[in-house]
């Protein structure tokens, strides 16, 4: 199945297709810095308070910044939006580059793309604008 008919604003398409998925690419990262709450019902349900996460250039003429994550944990937010009708849904997994560099994501089954936790381990990681951090590896019926 071609999974590009479901995502939009990608990147660079020969590169985040290039492997055994659609790979996805971060936008932005979030610190949390106030708790949200969730309750049984959802009547109390109030979203977490966040903070984008500071960026720099490692040099003045580059295009991208990067950011420095500490050990934590972040929220990352897509460059890319996914589409699916209702039956079906994808699996999306953290990037082995990423994860062999001591971060990680779970494993989602989604039909849209939100918000998704990464938990940096160790001395932390520098992540560039625009890398790619996740994958699409198969999309499947409900």
């Amino acid at each position: 199945m071609d999974l590009t008919q479901f995502v939009e604003d990608i990147v660079h398409e020969p590169s985040q297709a290039s492997g055994r998925g659609f790979d996805l690419t971060v936008a932005e990262v979030y610190e949390v810095d106030a708790p949200g709450r969730v309750d049984f019902g959802g009547g109390e349900l109030e979203d977490a308070e966040l903070t984008p996460h500071e960026r720099t250039l490692r040099n003045p003429d580059d295009d991208y910044e990067w950011w420095h994550l500490n050990a934590g944990q972040y929220l990352l937010e897509y460059n890319e939006s996914l589409t699916l009708p209702d039956d079906l849904f994808a699996k999306v997994q953290t990037r082995e580059a990423v994860r062999e560099r001591g971060a990680f994501h779970p494993t989602l089954s989604v039909q849209s793309l939100g918000r998704v936790p990464l938990s940096v381990g160790g001395s932390g990681l520098y992540l560039k604008e625009n890398a790619r951090v996740s994958t699409i590896v198969g999309i499947d019926r409900r």
